[in-house]
């Protein structure tokens, strides 16, 4: 197919494509179609757009070439490339990975030092085997890439005579020569252990800092489904004291610094359905995108060149319970005309969280829940082109129904969580402002029939605007809106040759803006491909 692509990043890590042309086509005739699923199925693929590549000159760098059966992480070497300079215009993340036999959705991550650059899951495999492939711009660790640094990368494994797959990867980065379309971070930091907690020492002339956390509920426990919990006195199998409200706070020398909505990831096996994620995996299975906050408003506290206490958590995770990752990355941008900048923290103001979960009985039980927060926090920087105010604003809001029978053989969802965002920056220079509004959407249900038939139904949602304006005017603008929808059935309690398996999956992915338009849709039946259109 014919694809141009031009694809630039804008604050608040919105991508935006230009255009994707040609009508697309069904991609196999009705005729091809199993009546039910076989023993092999299409590779994964996803409907978002591939990293745009720059046409200058490249090197590429072998990050790990690893096969995992077990717990242990493959550890390695990087070197820089030659041959390209040390400054990039883009760097680009690419892992290759196969797995045949039987397995589960395993998660995975990779460090270059102590940094984190990919979280990920995996598909489960056919029979007969299946490859899939992840691309990522890590354009904004290039920090990191300008010197030699260990690699570790795990994703976690149980192989034995009934899980018999072997998960076999191959990461590269590419270099791209040139400069940046956006300035990268001056410093890529991670946070130091210490007795007392972790901390972060920012150089002394920071003049912008940005907080990346990877946050995922997992571990196979009750937090992987935790829009799924319920409060007391309710009868369910997964349950918290507070009901399903969860929200990740980041916190610096005890002082609320950011709060965010995490998304709700499904894995490959999620849902209780691995026959819906064959082909097409939720979004963001393959590629976690972590929360950034901005942290500039602290700048003034945390320029002082001493190690400063900062702290992850997630609200709502009853207490002593695991299965919550939260890795921290720091991005820094310094002003490179002064050794030291001054300023203070001057508001930092939040809400009660506002969370209430009403739970009523019957022949299908019902919890509704209904929550919300919101932070403001504002500091200002005397950097070498004058006094800079930044304002982070952030408001929250989960609403959810859950309905489930006694013994949970219907079990459904319909939640729709927001996280709201504005950034004002106000100096001697142009007035700044963005806005990102993200909608993350949850709709399905899983029921079990007398004939041990277990069908789910669910449609996903990865929704985001990001407008920039300048003096009050708009400069820059995006919208994103990925949506997933699948229904698939098997008969439970039967060897796997004999589940009969039937399903139907589609994921289209729209993203427009001032930088132009990408629209791809992609539908399954019975693990075939069976259409891959592209539009604008």
């Amino acid at each position: 197919m014919r694809r141009r692509m031009v694809m630039s990043m804008l604050a608040g890590a919105i991508l935006l494509a230009s255009a994707l042309f040609g009508t697309g086509a069904a991609a196999v005739q009705a005729a091809d179609v199993p009546a039910e699923f076989g023993t092999d199925w299409h590779d994964p693929v996803t409907a978002a757009p591939p990293v745009d590549r720059p046409p200058t000159r490249s090197c590429q760098v072998t990050l790990a070439d690893a096969r995992f059966r077990d717990f242990t992480p493959y550890r390695g070497a990087y070197t820089p490339p030659q041959g390209c300079g040390d400054h990039w215009s883009k760097v680009v993340l690419r892992l290759d990975g196969k797995v045949k036999g039987r397995q589960y959705d395993r998660l995975g991550y990779l460090h270059v030092g102590a940094v984190e650059i990919l979280r990920t899951s995996t598909p489960e495999p056919s029979p007969d085997g299946i490859e899939w492939h992840v691309e990522k711009d890590v354009t904004r660790y290039s920090d990191t890439f300008r010197s030699p640094q260990d690699v570790e990368m795990l994703i976690g494994n149980v192989v034995d005579d009934t899980y018999t797959g072997v998960i076999d990867v191959h990461v590269t980065l590419t270099f791209y020569t040139g400069r940046p379309a956006e300035p990268t971070p001056d410093r890529v930091l991670t946070l130091a252990g210490t007795p007392g907690g972790t901390t972060l020492t920012a150089p002394r002339n920071s003049e912008r800092i940005l907080a990346e956390v990877y946050a995922t509920g997992s571990g196979g426990g009750c937090e992987e489904f935790w829009y799924l919990t319920v409060a007391d006195p309710a009868s369910y199998s997964c349950k918290a004291d507070h009901g399903p409200y969860r929200e990740v706070q980041i916190k610096v020398d005890g002082h609320l610094a950011g709060i965010a909505a995490p998304f709700p990831n499904v894995w490959t096996g999620g849902w209780s359905n691995p026959f819906l994620w064959y082909v097409i995996p939720a979004p963001g299975a393959f590629d976690v995108r972590p929360i950034t906050y901005d942290l500039t408003p602290f700048a003034g506290l945390l320029d002082d060149g001493r190690p400063h206490r900062v702290d992850v958590s997630v609200v709502g995770v009853p207490a002593g319970q695991s299965g919550w990752s939260a890795p921290v990355n720091v991005l820094v941008w310094q002003d490179s005309h002064r050794a030291q900048l001054t300023g203070a923290l001057t508001e930092d103001r939040a809400t009660d969280i506002a969370n209430t979960s009403v739970y009523t009985p019957g022949s299908q039980n019902r919890a509704d829940t209904r929550a919300g927060h919101r932070l403001t926090v504002s500091g200002y920087l005397d950097t070498s082109h004058g006094r800079v105010t930044t304002t982070v604003t952030r408001t929250l809001a989960d609403t959810s129904v859950h309905r489930w029978t006694d013994g949970e053989n219907t079990d459904g969802l319909d939640a729709t969580w927001t996280d709201d965002q504005t950034v004002a920056v106000g100096g001697d220079g142009p007035a700044r402002t963005t806005r990102t509004h993200r909608t993350y959407t949850m709709n399905g249900a899983t029921t079990i029939g007398a004939d041990d038939r277990l069908r789910t139904v669910l449609t996903l949602g990865d929704r985001a605007s990001f407008v920039e304006l300048r003096d009050g005017r708009r400069s820059a603008w995006s919208r994103l809106d990925d949506t997933y929808s699948g229904d698939a059935a098997y008969t439970v309690n039967v060897p796997r040759d004999q589940r009969h398996a039937v399903g139907t999956s589609s994921e289209r992915y729209r993203l427009d803006g001032s930088g132009g338009c990408y629209d791809r849709s992609l539908t399954t039946v019975q693990g075939v491909l069976t259409e891959d259109r592209e539009r604008c």
